[in-house]
């Protein structure tokens, strides 16, 4: 049967959650991935209301939309992160606070067990999230990077994640990090690493996006292939290498959208990921999980392309024969 196909709102968390779940059926998902912020997904909310789940869940099922993640990118980051100033823009008020940095880490902490607590209310086993990463900064060795300051990162990851993942753990609820630059984990072997830092405990795994690895240089058929019982997410999600001769794949401080840029995310189908090696990939692990659609492209109208991308992902999808294609030979013999 063929997987799910969903919309993460978190690009679209200006609308309401009203409208964004009229939307996204329209567009023709079978389900939603809901951000905690805007109001698409209050985690505050969640807990301190006695009918805000079961309001979310009314909403949801009158556009015959399902729900099988939350996502919790924005306050994830401010966990492991060196808090500044950028951290404001995106981080519930409660959490900021007063800006100081270790109030800040300690509140996301907070703020993120609460999400699992929220989502085994609501009735989700899977959060979605970042973690942020104390040591991002120390990616080009110079001034030279001793062992000791990168090794300091994973176990400041381990320190802080882990008694958030106990609570995770007590809920049910696994936390799926997105491999992302600026994360604790960006590719194969800081996956492995952050993997190691926390015992393999089994609360904490990945949301697969492919779009994140292609520009870096990453086959994300590889990713799937090196962690096939912690796939436990998949966003569809596209980019591509528009390297000219004038940037690089740095990107020169140049913004998303920028047609200077060295790379730049594309819709679903328009850009460089193999998405067809993919899903055979996923084939293989048996993810049963959604397809969900995470759209960003600086170039095209959004509602186009979320219409296009459904489409396009649904097309895509198959499962897995059951028989081997040349089984009747061997029953003839």
């Amino acid at each position: 049967m063929p997987r799910p196909v969903t919309l993460f709102t978190g690009q679209w968390a200006d609308l309401p959650i009203t409208e964004m779940a009229e939307m996204t059926a329209g567009f023709g998902y079978d389900g939603i991935e809901l951000a905690c912020w805007g109001d698409h997904f209050e985690v505050d909310r969640a807990l301190a209301e006695d009918d805000y789940c079961e309001k979310h869940h009314a909403l949801l099922a009158k556009h015959n939309l399902q729900c099988r993640a939350i996502s919790a990118h924005l306050v994830g980051q401010a966990v492991l992160d060196n808090i500044d100033e950028r951290h404001q823009a995106i981080l519930p008020e409660y959490v900021w606070g007063d800006g100081d940095p270790a109030g800040v880490n300690e509140r996301a902490a907070e703020e993120l067990a609460n999400t699992a607590r929220a989502a085994q209310k609501f009735g989700v086993d899977v959060v979605n999230g970042f973690t942020g990463s104390s040591i991002w900064h120390l990616l080009y060795s110079f001034p030279p990077v001793p062992q000791k300051m990168l090794d300091a990162g994973f176990e400041l990851l381990a320190e802080r994640f882990n008694p958030i993942l106990d609570v995770f753990g007590q809920c049910g609820v696994r936390f799926a990090l997105e491999v992302h630059p600026t994360e604790i984990a960006f590719d194969i072997y800081t996956a492995q690493k952050a993997l190691e830092a926390l015992d393999h405990r089994p609360e904490f795994g990945f949301n697969f996006d492919p779009s994140h690895l292609i520009w870096q240089g990453i086959d994300p058929v590889e990713f799937i292939r090196a962690f096939p019982d912690r796939i436990y997410h998949v966003h569809i999600k596209d980019a591509i290498v528009t390297l000219d001769g004038k940037s690089g794949i740095n990107c020169s401080h140049l913004n998303f959208g920028d047609p200077r840029r060295g790379w730049d995310f594309r819709s679903p189908g328009r850009g460089g990921v193999n998405f067809e090696e993919i899903i055979r990939a996923l084939n293989v692990i048996d993810y049963q999980g959604p397809l969900s659609i995470e759209w960003e492209d600086s170039g095209m109208e959004r509602t186009f392309g979320a219409r296009e991308a459904c489409e396009f992902t649904k097309k895509l999808d198959f499962s897995p024969s059951n028989v081997a294609f040349d089984a009747a030979f061997d029953e003839a013999s």
